[in-house]
C-alpha cells in the first residue's frame, strides 16, 4: 500500500501533470491538441504495459500463465523499473519551458479574438481554490468521471446480462473497443474544444452523455449496436473530460500556476475513482439480492449517472470568467498603489 500505492501513486501523478502544463506554453493557440496528445498517451500506456507486463511474469514465472506466474512478479517489477527509469528521464531531460516571447510559427496573439471565457491574466493555486469556478470545474470533472466508470467498471459483464448470447471472448473484445474508444476521445474531443470553445463541449459530454445514459437505460437491451455504441460515445466523452479540463483550468486561470491547480482538480477523479464503482457494484449487488437479472441489475444506476451528468451540466451553465480581485496582475496593481501611496 505505501510502495505501490502511496508512492507510486504521488510518481504518477507528477508524471501526468507535469508534462501537460508545459505542453500547453508550447501550443498558446492549440491548447486543447496539445493536452489532448499527452493525455491520450497517458491512456494509450496501458494498451503496452499489459501486455508487456503479463509476458515478462510468464517470462519469468516458467513459461506458463498458469503456473509459477507470481514467482516472476518481483523480476518483472525490476524490469519494468529500470526500463521506466530510463526512458521517463530521457524525456524529463528534453523538456524545456518556451522563451516568453516565443510564439508558434504564425501566430500572432495579438491578433486573437478575445473571448469572455478565456483570459489573458493570471492566478495563483491559493487563489484559485477560493473562487467557485474551481469548484465548479472539480464538480464538473467529478461527474464526468464517475459516469464513465459507470460503464468501464463492469463493461464485460454487463454486456453478457444484456445479451446473453455474447461469450466472454466477445465481452472482452467490447472492453478493448472502449478503451480504444476512451483513448480516441482524449485527442479528438480535446481538439475539438480549441474551435468550439471548453465550456460548450463539456455541454456535449455531461448534456449527450446524460441522454446517452438514458438510451442505454430504456433502449439499450433491443439492440446490440445501439448498446455499442452509446458505451463507446460515453467513454469517448469520459477521456475527453479528462484532456480537455487542463485547457478549460488554462481558459480560467492563466498559465501562472496551472500545473498546480490541474493537481488540485484531479482530486475529483481521485473521488470519482471511489464513488464510480462504490455506486456501480452496490446497486449491481442489491438488484442481484432481490432476485432481478439481466439490464434490471444496471437500470437504477443507469439513472444516478444521469443524475450526476445534469448535476455537472448545471455546473457548467454557471461557469463565468475569473473575477479580476483574483488575478496575480490586480495584485501587483494594488502593491504599486500602496506603495505609491505610501512614498507620497
Amino acid at each position: 500500500y505505501f510502495g505501490y500505492g502511496f508512492i507510486g501513486g504521488i510518481g504518477l501523478g507528477i508524471g501526468y501533470i507535469a508534462p501537460v502544463s508545459t505542453l500547453m506554453k508550447w501550443f498558446p493557440d492549440r491548447p486543447g491538441l496539445a493536452t489532448g496528445l499527452a493525455i491520450m498517451g497517458f491512456g494509450g500506456g496501458a494498451l503496452i504495459a499489459s501486455p508487456m507486463s503479463n509476458a515478462l511474469m510468464v517470462l519469468f514465472g516458467g513459461g506458463t500463465e498458469t503456473e509459477n506466474l507470481a514467482s516472476g512478479l518481483v523480476p518483472t517489477f525490476v524490469v519494468l523499473a529500470l526500463s521506466y527509469a530510463v526512458i521517463i528521464a530521457a524525456g524529463a531531460y528534453v523538456i524545456r519551458l518556451p522563451h516568453p516571447d516565443w510564439t508558434p510559427d504564425g501566430w500572432d496573439p495579438s491578433k486573437v479574438e478575445a473571448t469572455p471565457m478565456q483570459t489573458n491574466l493570471n492566478v495563483s493555486a491559493n487563489k484559485a481554490l477560493k473562487t467557485p469556478q474551481f469548484w465548479f470545474l472539480w464538480i464538473i470533472l467529478f461527474t464526468n468521471v464517475t459516469a464513465g466508470i459507470g460503464i468501464l467498471e463492469n463493461a464485460a459483464p454487463m454486456i453478457q446480462d444484456y445479451f446473453p448470447g455474447v461469450t466472454a471472448a466477445a465481452a472482452a473484445g467490447f472492453v478493448g473497443i472502449l478503451s480504444l474508444a476512451n483513448m480516441g476521445g482524449r485527442f479528438i474531443w480535446s481538439t475539438a474544444s480549441d474551435y468550439v470553445g471548453r465550456k460548450n463541449i463539456y455541454l456535449l459530454y455531461l448534456g449527450v452523455g446524460a441522454l446517452l445514459y438514458l438510451v442505454i437505460a430504456f433502449f439499450g437491451g433491443s439492440s446490440l449496436a445501439l448498446f455499442i455504441v452509446s458505451a463507446m460515445l460515453l467513454l469517448s466523452f469520459y477521456g475527453g473530460g479528462f484532456s480537455t479540463i487542463p485547457a478549460y483550468l488554462r481558459d480560467m486561470f492563466g498559465y501562472y500556476q496551472v500545473g498546480a491547480i490541474h493537481g488540485r482538480i484531479l482530486t475529483a477523479w481521485a473521488a470519482a475513482g471511489i464513488a464510480g464503482p462504490l455506486i456501480v457494484n452496490s446497486v449491481v449487488e442489491s438488484q442481484s439480492a432481490a432476485g432481478n437479472q439481466g439490464p434490471e441489475l444496471y437500470t437504477l444506476s443507469m439513472y444516478i449517472m444521469v443524475g450526476l451528468l445534469v448535476l455537472g451540466l448545471i455546473a457548467n451553465v454557471l461557469m463565468r470568467p475569473v473575477a479580476k480581485k483574483y488575478t496575480v496582475e490586480y495584485a501587483e496593481q494594488q502593491q504599486e498603489v500602496t506603495t505609491d501611496a505610501y512614498s507620497k
